[in-house]
């Protein structure tokens, strides 16, 4: 980690990042804005990804770190969950959920891959 200075630096905050804005996009779409419960839900679960990640950054200790990070990663999986509720309810195209679920996806990735090199150091 010496070579990453900032949290707004690791790749997986910033892919947490364009996940989040993209919900945040799908949440504004009209059927979806009126549910307020599920808007604010999936909000939530995204936006805890990237706040999780940047908390554990500077958390003090690398287990502490490796803690955030798995509540980002269960944050992630929360939205792959909240993705599937959207589409049933019509509020999402499948093709919208896919690219939704395929960047928590890949922020998982890079979490898990995180979460390995803190381990090994």
């Amino acid at each position: 980690m010496s070579t990453i200075e900032r949290f707004e630096d690791m790749k997986s905050w910033q892919k947490a990042r364009v996940l989040t804005n993209f919900v945040y996009d799908l949440t504004e779409k009209e059927r979806f804005a009126k549910d307020f419960g599920q808007k604010r839900q999936i909000q939530r679960a995204s936006s805890s990804i990237m706040h999780n990640i940047a908390e554990g950054f500077d958390a003090g200790t690398t287990p502490e770190f490796i803690r955030f990070l798995k509540m980002a990663r269960r944050s992630a999986s929360e939205v792959q969950s909240e993705l599937y509720l959207a589409l049933d309810r019509h509020y999402i195209t499948e093709s919208e959920k896919e690219k939704a679920y395929n960047l928590a996806t890949d922020t998982k990735k890079l979490i898990n891959g995180l979460i390995r090199y803190l381990r090994k150091n």
